[in-house]
């Protein structure tokens, strides 16, 4: 038996949290009729549930085949574990919490946010296998790795990861300062943890707006895409168009377009992921397909540099 039910008005492994009717979590089965349109939605959330998983692995296999980290830059993997610890904290809270889940319903017309469990466990996994790839930037030797010249944090990342952090906090200081914080149906406008648990859930978004960008550089730079995983952009890109074709697919079947226009963030996400995708495409495909690049050369004036030191 399939581990999900069929129902058109639930995401399925959303990106993000999707603002939508879904399942109320009060232990009732309710049995729901399902057509092909219906049918598809679930198995596009299937599909790309599992390619979005599965293109954490690919970077971290390749750096540990090369011993190397050479040709990428610790930026990616780092800002990834805030986007995806951001991810995870924000989707306890919508599951889990009465509080939150009562103040977004108070907000969206009594709807209830649709993260379902496996969003949870998407969060803790992709927030896993960036710890374990920006581990091996940060603890080279610890892996039996080269050293390379990508394994420090640039300036950018560093000013973005806590500048999120800085954000985040900011807006808990306000929710503090207000009375309405931990009424289950607040005044309109007022200040509230629903506001806190949305900005922390943005982090994700900002970082996937960023952090593409310094290995998009980096690739320039060396005029190569050695050492940088394609399979993991593949990946992304199939997730990336069958998260939106899902959301087209529901906003139709609820006859109401605010599954996309209510949750821009996931919208967002995968528009932006696709457009970073088909440039590391064109780089790898097009613009250096056969380019061996400098990184090797980088190495192993590295490796030379630490014998003199020897």
């Amino acid at each position: 038996m399939l581990p999900f039910s069929f129902n058109p008005h639930c995401q399925h492994a959303t990106q993000q949290p999707t603002f939508a009717p879904s399942h109320t979590r009060d232990g009732i089965t309710r049995m729901v009729v399902f057509g092909p349109l219906e049918f598809i939605s679930g198995l596009f959330g299937w599909i790309y549930f599992f390619a979005w998983s599965l293109s954490f692995y690919p970077q971290s296999l390749l750096n540990f085949r090369r011993k190397s980290t050479s040709g990428t830059t610790v930026d990616f993997p780092l800002i990834n574990c805030l986007g995806f610890f951001a991810y995870f904290v924000a989707n306890l809270a919508f599951y889990y919490s009465p509080l939150i889940r009562s103040q977004y319903a108070s907000r969206h017309k009594g709807l209830t946010p649709t993260v379902q469990f496996n969003d949870i466990t998407f969060a803790a996994h992709g927030l896993l296998l960036s710890l374990i790839t920006t581990s091996q930037y940060f603890f080279p030797s610890a892996w039996g790795f080269r050293p390379s010249v990508g394994n420090r944090p640039s300036r950018f990342v560093l000013g973005i990861f806590f500048g999120c952090i800085v954000g985040v906090i900011a807006v808990l200081f306000v929710v503090l300062g207000s009375p309405e914080r931990d009424r289950l149906a607040p005044a309109r406008g007022a200040w509230v943890w629903l506001d806190a648990i949305y900005a922390i859930s943005y982090v994700k978004l900002v970082v996937t707006l960023v952090k593409y960008t310094p290995q998009v550089v980096v690739n320039y730079r060396n005029r190569s895409t050695v050492g940088w995983s394609i399979l993991q952009i593949l990946l992304d890109f199939a997730g990336g168009i069958l998260s939106i074709a899902q959301q087209g697919v529901d906003s139709y079947l609820q006859g109401d377009w605010s599954g996309i226009t209510g949750n821009p963030v996931k919208f967002a996400l995968g528009n932006v992921s696709m457009i970073y995708d088909v440039i590391f495409m064109t780089q790898h495909y097009i613009l250096y397909p056969d380019a061996e690049g400098k990184t090797e050369e980088e190495d192993a004036l590295l490796n030379d540099e630490e014998r003199r030191v020897d």
